[in-house]
C-alpha cells in the first residue's frame, strides 16, 4: 500500500528555515501558551519564539559549541525544551534528547556513544547525573544567561551556521527506549521532520485535525519521537501548543487550556476511564457502567455509520447523565485524540467515541519519525492502525512483518552500521512488528521477537493475552511466559496508582501492592481477568498458571522503558525463581 508524497523537493528545507518562514509569514500568531506566576495562560507569538531561539543559539555559539556538535536536552515537557531544541539546530548542532527518567548508566552510555558536549537540564538531580557522567551542564530554566553570553555573536555569524545545512542533513539522534539491549541512536534528518509534517498537514484526512483553531495539549516526553513530531506539526500548521510538564497536572491543564487535540499513549485513555469508574459508588457506579456500555455501543456504531434510533435515544440519556461530564473533565472542547506508541484496546476507543471524541490510532517508530499509518475519518476501522499517511509505503513480508519506506525513514543508527543493515531490506525498514492486512487497513498482531514457541512446537503471540489483561483497572501489566515450556503461564503486576481506588470500590481494605499480591480476593479478580483473556485464544495458547508479583514493574529496575513498554527479558530475569516454581509444580503429563 502506498500514499504518494504531497511535498515537492523544491519545498523541502531544514527545521531552522521552517521556523524562520513561519515567523515571517505569521509573526503575531500564537505558537504556545505558558503559565505565569498566577497559573494563567499567557501567549507566546511565533515572532517571540523565533527571537528567543536565535538569542539562545547565539549563546551556544559563544559558549564554543561548533557546527555538528551533539548537544543533549534532559528535561520535562516545557516551553524551554522547544526553545533549546531549535536553538541547538540554529547553531548548526545536533539535538540528542535524553529521557528525564533515565538512569545514571543510561545517561553515561548516551553521552559517550553520541559524543555529547553539553546537556541542558531542568533539575538539580538531573544536572548531577549528567555531571557524574562527564557531561557539561546547561540550565534549561535559565535561558537568559545564554542570551547574555551571545551578545557578541552577530546575526551574520549565526546565519552562517545553517547556510549549508541541507534538508537531508542530520538534525537529531533519538535513542530508542529499547525493550532489549542497549538503546540505539536513530539518526533523523531535517527533512524527516519537515517533509513528514507537511505531508500530514496536506493529507486529505489528517490535515483538518491540526488546522485552524486547533489547540494541542502536549505532555508526552519531548525525548520521545511522538511528542517531538506533535510539537513540530503544531508549529508548522499554526496550532497552539500547551506544554504540560507532568501527568499530575493533566486534569487541571485540560480544564484551563481547553485543548481540541490530545496526543497520548493508550494507557492514558485507559487510566482516564478507570479513574472515572473507580470514583463511582453504589447506584452511581451502576449508572456510570450502563452509560459507559451505551457509549461503547454508540461509538462502535458511529465508526461504522450504523446508529439506530433506539441506540441514539439511549445515548442521549447516557450523555446527559455521564458522558458529557467526561467531556467536561477533558476541557469541553476536545475533538480528537491521537493515540500511538502501543495498541489501543477496541473497547477503550469505542468508549471515547461515545463520549464524542474522535480517537485516531496511529502506528510508527522512532525510525519512521513516528506515525506512518493512521486511522482517518471516514474510513476508520477501530482496532486497526489504519493505512499509509501521505508519503508512506507499507508492505507485509512473507512472515507478516510490517515493512515501511518513505521520506520520513531514518538515516540509520549512530555508530552502528551492522544494526542498520540488519533492519533494512532493499530500501524497506523491517519494523519487527507483525501485522495483518484487511480492507486496506493494518491490524497489529504483535512483536516478531516476542513470539513464544512451546515445547510442542505451538507458536503463541503473547500480545493478545497481555492486552486483554492490561485493560483490568487493578493490573499494571502482564508478561506471558512459555518459550520452550509445555504450557503458557503469566507474571502479573498490579498497578500501584489504581490499586487503592479499585480496592475501595470492591469494599476491600487498603493494602500495599505486596500485600495485595498475596490476598486471595485480589487473586480471584486476577483469575477472572485471566479467564477473559483466555477467551480470545485457543486452549493450547491459554494461560494455565499465573503469579502476581509483589511489586509493580518499574523503570528503575529496567523492567519498563521510558515509554512504558515492558522489557520482557528483564522481567523474566528478575522473577526467574517465580517462573521456575510455576513449572516445577506442573508436569507435562498432567497437561
Amino acid at each position: 500500500m502506498s500514499s504518494p508524497s504531497l511535498v515537492t523537493p523544491e519545498e523541502s528545507c531544514n527545521l531552522t528555515q521552517m521556523l524562520a518562514l513561519r515567523a515571517a509569514v505569521a509573526p503575531d500568531r500564537t505558537f504556545a501558551e505558558v503559565k505565569d506566576a498566577n497559573e494563567a495562560w499567557q501567549p507566546i507569538t511565533l515572532a517571540a519564539f523565533h527571537a528567543q531561539v536565535n538569542a539562545v543559539a547565539r549563546g551556544l555559539v559563544a559558549l564554543g559549541i561548533a557546527a555538528g556538535d551533539r548537544v543533549g536536552i534532559m528535561g520535562d515537557t516545557r516551553y524551554e525544551w522547544a526553545v533549546m531544541d531549535f536553538a541547538i539546530l540554529a547553531a548548526g548542532a545536533i539535538t540528542v534528547p535524553i529521557y528525564p527518567s533515565s538512569s545514571a548508566e543510561q545517561i553515561a552510555w548516551i553521552l559517550a556513544d553520541a559524543g555529547v558536549t553539553y546537556v541542558a537540564t531542568d533539575a538539580p538531580e538531573r544536572a548531577d547525573a549528567v555531571a557524574a557522567a562527564s557531561g557539561l551542564v546547561l540550565d534549561l530554566g535559565a535561558l537568559g544567561e545564554l542570551d547574555a553570553k551571545g551578545s557578541s555573536v552577530t546575526d551574520e555569524d549565526l546565519a552562517a551556521r545553517t547556510a549549508n545545512v541541507a534538508p537531508g542533513d542530520l538534525a537529531t539522534i533519538i535513542y530508542t527506549s529499547g525493550t532489549t539491549g542497549r538503546p540505539k541512536g536513530a539518526m533523523l534528518s531535517h527533512a524527516n521532520f519537515v517533509d513528514h509534517v507537511r505531508n500530514i498537514e496536506r493529507d486529505p484526512y489528517f490535515g483538518g485535525i491540526v488546522a485552524g483553531d486547533a489547540r494541542l495539549l502536549l505532555f508526552l516526553p519531548l525525548a520521545h519521537v511522538f511528542g517531538r513530531i506533535a510539537m513540530i506539526l503544531a508549529l508548522s500548521s499554526g496550532a497552539v501548543t500547551c506544554f504540560a510538564p507532568s501527568h499530575k497536572t493533566l486534569a487541571a491543564d485540560m480544564a484551563t487550556f481547553r485543548p481540541t487535540l490530545l496526543a497520548v499513549v493508550p494507557r492514558v485513555l485507559e487510566t482516564v476511564y478507570n479513574k472515572a469508574d473507580a470514583a463511582q459508588h453504589g447506584v452511581k457506579k451502576r449508572i456510570f457502567r450502563w452509560a459507559a456500555k451505551v457509549g461503547r455501543e454508540y461509538g462502535a456504531a458511529r465508526v461504522t455509520g450504523d446508529v439506530g434510533a433506539g441506540l441514539k435515544a439511549r445515548h442521549a440519556v447516557a450523555d446527559k447523565l455521564v458522558l458529557s461530564k467526561i467531556r467536561h473533565l477533558m476541557g469541553g472542547d476536545m475533538r480528537y485524540v491521537l493515540s500511538g506508541g502501543a495498541r489501543l484496546l477496541e473497547d477503550t476507543g469505542n468508549f471515547f467515541e461515545g463520549v464524542g471524541i474522535t480517537v485516531l490510532q496511529g502506528y510508527g517508530l522512532t525510525e519512521t519519525t513516528a506515525a506512518s499509518l493512521g486511522t482517518p475519518e471516514p474510513t476508520r476501522i477501530m482496532g486497526t492502525v489504519g493505512s499509509p499517511i501521505a508519503g508512506t509505503s507499507v508492505a507485509l513480508d512473507d512472515d507478516g512483518e510490517i515493512l515501511i519506506r518513505g521520506a520520513h525513514l531514518f538515516m540509520g543508527y549512530w555508530n552502528a552500521p551492522d544494526a542498520t543493515a540488519a533492519v533494512m531490506r532493499d530500501g524497506w525498514f523491517a519494523t519487527g512488528d507483525l501485522g495483518r492486512l484487511e480492507d486496506g487497513a493494518v491490524t497489529l498482531v504483535g512483536r516478531k521477537k516476542e513470539i513464544l514457541v512451546l515445547s510442542s512446537g505451538k507458536n503463541v503471540q503473547p500480545a493478545v493475552l497481555e492486552d486483554s489483561m492490561r485493560s483490568h483497572p487493578a493490573i499494571q501489566d502482564t508478561v506471558v511466559v512459555g518459550e520452550g515450556r509445555h504450557f503458557v503461564s503469566a507474571l502479573v503486576a498490579l498497578d500501584e496508582v489504581m490499586l487503592p481506588s479499585w480496592l475501595d470500590a470492591h469494599q476491600l481494605p487498603a493494602m500495599s501492592v505486596e500485600e495485595a499480591s498475596r490476598d486471595s480476593r485480589v487473586r480471584d479478580a486476577v483469575s477472572r481477568a485471566v479467564a477473559m483473556a483466555n477467551a480470545h485464544v485457543s486452549r493450547a495458547e491459554s494461560i494455565r498458571e499465573f503469579r502476581i508479583v509483589p511489586r509493580s514493574f518499574s523503570e528503575t529496575r529496567e523492567e519498563m522503558t521510558a515509554s512504558l513498554k515492558v522489557r520482557r527479558d528483564r522481567v523474566l530475569a528478575n522473577y526467574s525463581d517465580v517462573v521456575e516454581e510455576i513449572y516445577a509444580k506442573a508436569s507435562p503429563s498432567g497437561v
